[in-house]
């Protein structure tokens, strides 16, 4: 069997057929496969995920959410996950084994999470080591990889989410004195600096030099060091953006996501998780207006729902997250039927050596919140 045959195997590709059929057409098979199948079937959708899979969701949430909806619905046989790889895989690590996950489309994923593959990781923590001893622990954002958790997992450190890495964070900095904190630089540096711990105690470790980036003064006194990963989507928002605003509407409020850049959130008003976001903007004053920073797809959604709101992007020209929006109808009409004909694609199966390591982060985790 060829690499490509062994691949298609493994990852079908979408028959014509699917992509053929006009979305009323779509829509009337996904509602009669989840009439058919009942409790059988549950469907969490991401906030940033398109409306025309959105309106087919059991439940909307972020990813640690979902998946812990998922494994709380124990009447579900088949998982069909509308996110990204990551996220599925942290739902198929807390499901339980009789349930089976599955992703519409496995070009969803996530390009931060891959930022930090298993091999890296382990490199960087040889060099680090070699340097600090034993006195770091490991953090990984829930937007990582089931092997970058299962490290973290492996050395006593923990999963975090945008919600509470603060309490992790600190957590972590009592049981030793040093945090790696993976993927995503900008969460770890803008939890810190709100923790009170100044920049010049953070560095950023670079896995392509293998070396922390700076000035390599001072490093006996880093308490925080940063991957060298970010979200391509929110890094997007810029300190124009945000002084473009200041300037031409003084009365607007700046509302961010911790992912932004470190200048992009200490020159916002606020800044806070989605479900942070989603929350400030419910309770928002009548007339009050808002640029917000980011996904797209959350963003016009939060327009669509508050027409008593003035509501814009931080930046204009954004558009949504390419591999966040990969599931579309096609793919879930697809997904669906194969699930109905007992004929499940796309599944998602973590190694249970990694599956059990992961765990373990994202325990620690949730025994802390």
């Amino acid at each position: 069997m060829s690499v490509l045959e062994s691949f298609l195997q493994q990852h079908p590709v979408i028959p014509e057929f699917y992509k053929q059929q006009s979305d009323e057409e779509l829509i009337e098979l996904i509602e009669r496969v989840k009439k058919e199948m009942e409790s059988r079937l549950y469907l969490p959708g991401h906030h940033y995920q398109k409306d025309e899979v959105i309106q087919f969701a059991d439940d909307t949430g972020d990813s640690l959410k979902l998946a812990q909806l998922s494994a709380d619905n124990g009447k579900a046989d088949y998982i069909v996950f509308c996110g990204v790889h990551f996220m599925a895989e942290t739902a198929d690590i807390l499901t339980s084994s009789h349930q089976l996950v599955i992703l519409p489309d496995m070009r969803a994923g996530c390009s931060m999470a891959d930022m930090a593959d298993y091999s890296q990781t382990e490199e960087a923590w040889r060099v680090l080591t070699s340097q600090y001893g034993d006195t770091i622990i490991p953090l990984t954002y829930v937007n990582s990889t089931a092997e970058i958790k299962a490290f973290v997992g492996r050395h006593g450190g923990a999963c975090v989410t945008s919600s509470n890495a603060k309490q992790i964070v600190k957590w972590a900095l009592e049981q030793k004195k040093r945090i790696l904190f993976l993927p995503d630089q900008h969460l770890g540096r803008n939890t810190a600096f709100d923790l009170g711990i100044p920049l010049k105690q953070m560095r950023v470790y670079n896995p392509g030099t293998k070396m922390l980036e700076g000035d390599q003064k001072g490093l006996d006194e880093v308490r925080v060091l940063l991957w060298k990963g970010h979200c391509s989507v929110h890094e997007n928002f810029r300190m124009d953006h945000v002084r473009k605003f200041r300037e031409e509407e003084p009365d607007r409020n700046i509302l961010v996501h911790p992912e932004c850049t470190w200048d992009v959130v200490q020159a916002s008003d606020y800044a806070g998780s989605t479900s942070y976001i989603i929350e400030k903007i419910r309770t928002a004053p009548n007339g009050s207006k808002w640029a917000i920073g980011t996904e797209m797809n959350l963003v016009k959604r939060l327009i669509n729902a508050n027409p008593h709101l003035d509501i814009v992007s931080v930046n204009p020209l954004m558009c949504p997250c390419l591999t966040m929006n990969r599931i579309d109808l096609p793919h879930l009409a697809w997904a669906l039927e194969c699930v109905a004909e007992n004929k499940p694609v796309n599944t998602i199966n973590v190694p249970a050596d990694v599956a059990g390591d992961g765990k373990l982060a994202l325990e620690r985790m949730l025994a802390l919140v």
